[in-house]
């Protein structure tokens, strides 16, 4: 069985600090008197074991937790003086009295009990709060897959009903690329249903998406549109987010084709070791603009999100409307491979 970092931490922290509690009145003995009452107290300081954990492991995640501060002290006062009373009739009932020289002060019994409530403290809290720092993280993490797949559940449905649009397109002008492009149609379906599922795809995966559907609208749209795909550099062994690059490429088919002259789109990926630089051109005619379709935009803006949730400080996004011209460059950081 695997243990748990939080768990080989606590093992050698009580293995360490019992191996020293015990161990250190043996070394420091003076003399043979010291050692002989050493031996006699063990029962005494094994009862330091649960005083430490009954403070680190249920006052502080229990008490302190749903009560607060004023009842954990006031459990701590109290869990003090019944450690403390019990170790001194120990300690009187189990040294030998030919060991003992003058009466034991009841002062010098509450210090051992305070010193390892202190320590018990300092652990538990530390405990507690790396604990706390742990659910946290896991709560947000929970959040961003839930948000990221909202997300993906968005542009899916967007994508598909593009695509079907094409095929619509071709069967309607009995066009013998129809079943060929049914074929194209499976792949990215295979693609968004088994993969994009996942958290991270290989790049090449992700390309090899692309490429089919720039294909598909080639053969839809034939030479009415200059379509220009460009890819350089390898792929590797990098993994990105799936589906990030494809709604750049449907934004352009969406509004860079129709009652546009002479239209144009235009789409370069580059990469290298470190980077990613995705750019997508494409003409658009005035009257096109976003705000006038309730449905447009839905791809840009989610995969912006996305972005931000699972790229943070990993990528530089620039969209740009101007001179009749609509360009969008990525620029994405590789993670750790």
């Amino acid at each position: 069985m695997k243990l748990s970092s939080e768990t080989r931490f606590a093992l050698i922290f009580h293995l360490v600090l019992w191996t020293i509690w015990f161990g250190l009145p043996f070394a420091s003995a003076p003399d043979d008197r010291f050692r002989r009452i050493s031996i006699a107290l063990i029962p005494v300081t094994f009862t330091n074991i649960p005083l430490f954990l009954a403070n680190s492991d249920w006052l502080i995640p229990y008490i302190f937790r749903r009560r607060g501060l004023t009842v954990y002290f006031s459990a701590v006062l109290v869990l003090i003086a019944v450690f403390a009373i019990g170790q001194g009739f120990m300690k009187e009932s189990l040294i030998p009295p030919d060991l003992i020289r003058h009466h034991w002060d009841w002062f010098w019994f509450i210090v051992p009990v305070i010193f390892v409530t202190a320590l018990s403290t300092g652990y538990g809290f530390i405990r507690y709060m790396l604990a706390e720092e742990k659910a946290r993280q896991e709560e947000q993490q929970e959040r961003l897959k839930s948000e990221v797949s909202f997300l993906r559940t968005q542009i899916s449905p967007h994508f598909i009903f593009n695509v079907l649009n094409s095929i619509v397109y071709l069967i309607r002008s009995k066009s013998e690329q129809a079943e060929h492009v049914t074929m194209k149609l499976s792949e990215l379906m295979r693609y968004m249903l088994y993969q994009s599922g996942d958290a991270q795809v290989a790049l090449e995966q992700e390309v090899s998406y692309l490429k089919n559907y720039v294909e598909l609208q080639k053969i839809r749209f034939e030479d009415d549109v200059d379509i220009r795909l460009n890819i350089q550099g390898a792929a590797g062994a990098h993994r990105i987010e799936p589906m990030l690059l494809i709604p750049f490429v449907e934004n352009a088919f969406k509004h860079g084709v129709g009652l546009i002259p002479d239209p144009m789109i235009d789409i370069s990926l580059k990469t290298n070791e470190k980077t990613l630089v995705f750019e997508v051109l494409n003409k658009i005619a005035p009257e096109s603009a976003e705000d006038k379709d309730p449905a447009s935009g839905i791809g840009l803006k989610n995969v912006r999100r996305r972005l931000e949730l699972l790229y943070p400080e990993k990528h530089q996004l620039d969209i740009q409307n101007k001179e009749g011209l609509f360009s969008i460059r990525l620029a994405l950081e590789f993670g750790e491979k």
